[in-house]
């Protein structure tokens, strides 16, 4: 048998997902809210059970041909440490300058890190998109997202 990065990948992202529903599924409620045709787990345990159906999707549609055996000197891992040493200050600035100021850095950040370096297309490919998914999460789902303890402290509140 074969062992490919389809199939590398696609048992990863499974066991990905289904420790993601077990937590998911652990996550305490207010009274009441299990009534609710949406609370706190609905996002968390869709987003695992679509996890594990597109990995058993993966996993049955992956290549089993001698040429897409795994191969690790293609890899690049500098740019693979680099991005998630991004994530990471990333989750650590969240609670410093917010969400959207965090989201837009990590977004332009990556892509630079990618290789875009017009900074025009950085901001139009980061700005729109950080916006449109603060104003689902906040306006949509009404989850509040705190706006960070800098800006806080620089505009009050």
């Amino acid at each position: 048998m074969t062992i490919t990065k389809d199939h590398i990948g696609g048992l990863v992202f499974l066991c990905f997902s289904i420790v993601y529903g077990y937590y998911g599924s652990g996550i305490e409620m207010f009274p009441g809210d299990e009534y609710q045709p949406f609370n706190a787990k609905s996002l968390p345990l869709t987003l695992a059970g679509l996890g594990i159906v597109l990995a058993l999707c993966q996993l049955a549609t992956a290549s089993r041909s001698q040429d897409d055996k795994l191969d690790l000197r293609g890899l690049d891992f500098v740019l693979i440490t680099k991005l998630l040493l991004l994530m990471l200050i990333f989750a650590a600035s969240l609670e410093w300058i917010g969400f959207m100021l965090s989201t837009v850095v990590f977004l332009m950040g990556g892509y630079w890190l990618l290789g875009e370096r017009r900074p025009k297309v950085l901001l139009v490919a980061s700005v729109p998109f950080a916006v449109c998914f603060w104003f689902l999460l906040t306006q949509l789902l009404d989850i509040y997202l705190a706006p960070g303890r800098l800006i806080t402290s620089i505009l009050g509140g």
